[in-house]
């Protein structure tokens, strides 16, 4: 993956541009470290460290970590907070707002220990700020425009300045004009590593954030003043086909760490295996504390981290258990059509309306598969290919990709997974048995009060009003 650089700020402007959030050395204020910027959607390889201390570096989901210089001991980022172009998936793209051209922004890498100075220059055409969640640092650092610190005016650079005291998972975001900054995609990971690399050591360590985003179909920027009714849910700012496999070679132990930004919380399921919560925002988990799960509830502005061997090879599902967060825009308002006959309807429609389709008698899965005109710049509800056909999913799904010739440090997808014989499921082409039913009522502790009248068909409407509450 190919990175661009650009210098947004030198010499001479650049020290005038300076304005430290709390009081920092003269050398912090000498020259700014020259910003990286990456639009590419994809996901890229893992940033091993050539200098300071040593660590096992994290594989960001269609994302990338930030790289850094050290100046006198002192590890250096620079954070640009700028309005982007996201590509949701491809055929659709998004006007979003985040770091250093992407949103998520990059992921900050360092080691429990380090010192650490990260430039903030702000190029949007409002104030903001960092907060730094999870992470212990002096008050004046933490990023509260107006209680810890003033805000950031465009145009401007602030300097944050703190020891990493801890190792974990963490993240950041802003908390100026936060409703509309976050809901315009402004976050990203902040990952600390132990001093020790061998301390909870990993062979793969993968992580995202989940979002959600209020984008309505044939537009290019989310509704920010949405609270309830999101219709794209994403990991790292990316739906389902858009979002990249995470591979593994077999017998590798594996890491997953994800934080929630969104406005609910996602019972996140991994097929085939079961895990165990190893780590929070919090910090890690005691061995005593931890027990196998295969769903794991992420709340409102937690981070997870989950391991598991990855011994049984495969492509196994990886996705958020609320059924409509697999789906994308065109999902939402739908209604239920399961069992109507309205053919007389679409011969009158298609008069009309000769491309008309029948849509939902038998489920959604037709939808799926029909090629029907969508607006422009959105994307299906359920959409991707499979080695047997369409996987019928949108939103927060990926897979995990488990193989046993999968080179070790090689991240790059293998493509589908060859099954042995005998181990896929097939159609049954045998006699089936008539089924036994039985049409006992069964005893009850009490009789009934009113007999219900015989032969009363049962409607169910759905009701409307979105998707309050989830």
């Amino acid at each position: 993956m190919t990175t661009n650089r650009r210098r947004f700020l030198t010499g001479a402007a650049a020290t005038g541009a300076a304005v430290a959030a709390s009081a920092v050395s003269k050398v912090a204020m000498a020259a700014l470290p020259e910003p990286v910027i990456q639009t590419s959607p994809l996901t890229a390889p893992p940033l091993v460290p050539n200098t300071g201390r040593p660590y096992n570096p994290m594989v960001t989901l269609n994302g990338w970590s930030l790289p850094w210089r050290m100046n006198n001991g002192v590890k250096e980022f620079h954070i640009v907070a700028e309005p982007v172009v996201r590509e949701i998936a491809p055929g659709m793209k998004a006007h979003l707002w985040g770091y250093n051209g992407s949103s998520p922004g990059p992921t900050i890498e360092a080691v429990e220990g380090d010192r650490v100075r990260i430039f903030v220059t702000n190029r949007l055409p409002e104030h903001t700020t960092i907060h730094w969640h999870g992470l212990r640092l002096p008050n004046g650092m933490d990023g509260v425009g107006g209680l810890t610190q003033p805000h950031i005016p465009p145009g401007k650079t602030f300097v944050y300045e703190f020891v990493v005291r801890r190792s974990g998972t963490f993240k950041y975001h802003p908390h100026a004009d936060e409703m509309v900054q976050m809901a315009m995609g402004m976050y990203g990971m902040f990952i600390a590593h132990p001093r020790d690399p061998k301390f909870m050591a990993v062979d793969r360590d993968y992580g995202f954030v989940l979002t959600a985003f209020d984008i309505e179909p044939g537009s290019f920027t989310p509704r920010v003043s949405e609270m309830l009714d999101f219709n794209l849910w994403t990991f790292n700012s990316r739906v389902f086909p858009g979002i990249d496999s995470m591979v593994a070679r077999l017998g590798e132990r594996v890491r997953i760490r994800m934080g929630n930004l969104s406005m609910t919380n996602h019972p996140i399921h991994l097929h085939g295996y079961e895990f165990m919560v190893t780590g929070t925002d919090g910090g890690w988990t005691r061995e005593s504390a931890r027990w196998n799960e295969v769903t794991t509830d992420i709340g409102v502005g937690q981070m997870r981290a989950v391991e598991f061997l990855a011994d049984e090879p495969g492509d196994w599902a990886f996705h958020c258990h609320k059924s409509h967060h697999t789906m994308n825009a065109m999902g939402h308002d739908t209604p239920t059509m399961i069992g109507v006959d309205h053919s007389g309807v679409v011969k009158q429609i298609n008069k009309l309306v000769p491309d008309y389709m029948v849509m939902g008698e038998r489920g959604m899965a037709d939808m799926a598969e029909m090629e029907m005109p969508i607006p422009e710049n959105t994307l299906p509800m359920m959409t991707g290919k499979g080695p047997f056909g369409p996987v019928e999913m949108g939103g927060m799904f990926t897979v995990v990709k488990v193989r046993a010739d999968q080179p070790r440090g090689d991240f790059k997808d293998p493509g589908w997974y060859r099954h042995p014989a005998g181990e896929v499921a097939y159609e049954f082409t045998g006699t089936l048995p008539e089924p036994a039913r039985s049409f006992a009522a069964g005893g009850g502790s009490m009789p009934v009060a009113r007999r219900v009248e015989q032969g009363v068909e049962m409607r169910v409407r759905k009701p409307r009003g979105g998707h309050n509450g989830h």
